[in-house]
């Protein structure tokens, strides 16, 4: 799996500084939590697990997205969000899962590979415990 991204990297070329704004912090966080609960309800098998995967990770891309606008920063990319809360928090293990939660769901995306079902059973608690994790950090 790959390395997180520098710091320095996203600094130079995917991060930039924002004003403030509670309002679009909180909706962001809002819809997170409004795609999640739409989650909860889906009855998971076979063929929906990929979908319903690329869900769990869209959710927790929109929450760190809320919380980087809560230190007035903007990223361009995906790894510079896994990059600041791994920098600014200290969550290895919730980092390295979504991490591999990126690679998969990349692979789903841009490649046709659909989630392995024994892969989500077994850590879809900890989509949900990452996601209870960051909406927790958002102010």
């Amino acid at each position: 799996m790959n390395e997180l991204m520098s710091w320095q990297e996203c600094e130079s070329k995917y991060i930039r500084k924002v004003s403030p704004d509670p309002e679009r912090r909180r909706s962001i966080k809002e819809l997170a939590i409004k795609r999640w609960n739409f989650i909860k309800t889906i009855s998971v098998n076979d063929d929906n697990i990929s979908f319903i995967f690329d869900d769990y990770y869209e959710v927790i891309k929109e929450l760190l997205v809320a919380l980087m606008l809560q230190h007035g920063m903007r990223s361009k990319n995906h790894q510079c969000l896994f990059t600041f809360f791994a920098r600014e928090y200290d969550y290895e293990a919730e980092v390295n899962m979504i991490k591999q939660m990126s690679f998969l769901r990349n692979r789903l995306e841009y490649y046709g590979e659909a989630v392995n079902p024994n892969y989500f059973k077994q850590n879809s608690k900890n989509f949900e415990a990452i996601i209870k994790l960051l909406i927790k950090q958002i102010k």
